[in-house]
């Protein structure tokens, strides 16, 4: 009997740790903490897991999140999402939070990076998974939150590698936060933002020359601009695209169509992440297989993909290198 492939060594680079709770979670910890969640099962939950854009997403994502209280809660989130990388084949995680959405009902910004900390410090022994912690700013909130949120986590830095940029993208311009990424610069940190989902291609312009990021997060409306196509190409910043969820949030209408075959063979560093897995359908395996399938796209060209997402990572050159040469393997396998 023949034992099935496993999943190609991959590297995630854009997930949001809050898009990975799961219903069976929420109802677990709104249990736990006394909150009764407005949906009467699981089930009836995971129905509402279904939005026409951005917006629709956003309301229940931020709606769901009032059952995060505890570092333990924190904990418990990551931990689940680690068990559930490393079936994925995800052997290093870049993982996003959103400490706004969680000071803005009362919780401490400690308690959740120290509660997904927890998780994190336990993840190469536990999961045979690296991880990193991107703080994010939301854009749809003021640029003063921003800094005040900053200011907040700064006894917290040594656990942070970047900052990044998520939410509402749509009037909200990656240049509103020019000063909070010059600060985040200054103390040594990474930089990324999300640009070029809704956004126009002007956005992606901005994070790159306003803000200074390393990696721009989706930029799939990068294509309809060719001299930025041009330039991403010829500096090699990396693209952190997320199929599953361009679809379900209508960035594109059918997997199919999507650009990521165009965004290769213009040459560009582009990666394939889950963003927020538990609403959009799929982790990050599931989505290698779904653009695969889609997308008719050979052994090859998911290998590239996979050391792609190694390549943008922020690791160092010795573990980002040992890496590499388990991709390799798996190639070769």
């Amino acid at each position: 009997m023949n034992t099935p492939h496993p999943p190609v060594p991959k590297a995630e680079l854009h997930l949001h740790i809050e898009g990975t709770l799961e219903p069976e979670l929420a109802f677990a910890l709104a249990a736990r903490n006394g909150i009764e969640l407005p949906y009467a099962s699981q089930e009836e939950l995971r129905r509402a897991y279904s939005f026409s854009d951005l917006q629709s997403f956003l309301n229940l994502y931020y709606a769901l999140m009032a059952v995060l209280r505890t570092e333990e809660d924190f904990a418990d989130l990551a931990h689940a999402y680690l068990a559930r990388a490393k079936e994925q084949g995800v052997r290093h995680a870049e993982i996003f939070f959103d400490p706004q959405a969680h000071t803005a009902r009362g919780v401490p910004i400690g308690t959740v990076i120290e509660g997904l900390g927890r998780a994190l410090d336990a993840a190469p022994e536990t999961y045979g998974i690296t991880t990193r912690l991107i703080m994010c700013f939301l854009r749809d909130e003021s640029a003063e939150s921003a800094l005040e949120t900053f200011e907040a986590a700064r006894p917290y830095l040594d656990r942070i590698t970047a900052v990044g940029l998520d939410s509402a993208e749509v009037g909200n311009p990656p240049s509103k936060f020019r000063e909070v990424y010059a600060l985040a610069r200054e103390a040594g940190l990474k930089c990324v933002a999300h640009a070029g989902e809704e956004g126009p291609p002007a956005y992606v312009w901005e994070a790159l020359d306003i803000l200074g990021v390393d990696r721009v997060d989706h930029g799939v409306r990068s294509l309809e601009d060719p001299e930025l196509v041009a330039r991403l190409a010829a500096e090699q910043v990396p693209l952190t695209v997320c199929p599953l969820s361009n679809v379900r949030l209508r960035v594109i209408d059918d997997l199919a169509d999507h650009p990521l075959p165009a965004m290769l063979d213009a040459g560009l560093l582009v990666t394939v992440n889950s963003d927020d897995p538990a609403y959009f359908g799929g982790y990050a395996h599931d989505n290698f297989t779904a653009v695969r399938d889609a997308l008719d796209l050979d052994e090859d060209t998911l290998h590239l993909l996979a050391r792609n997402s190694f390549q943008a990572s922020f690791l160092d050159e010795e573990t980002r290198t040992a890496y590499l040469k388990e991709v390799d393997a798996h190639r070769s396998a």
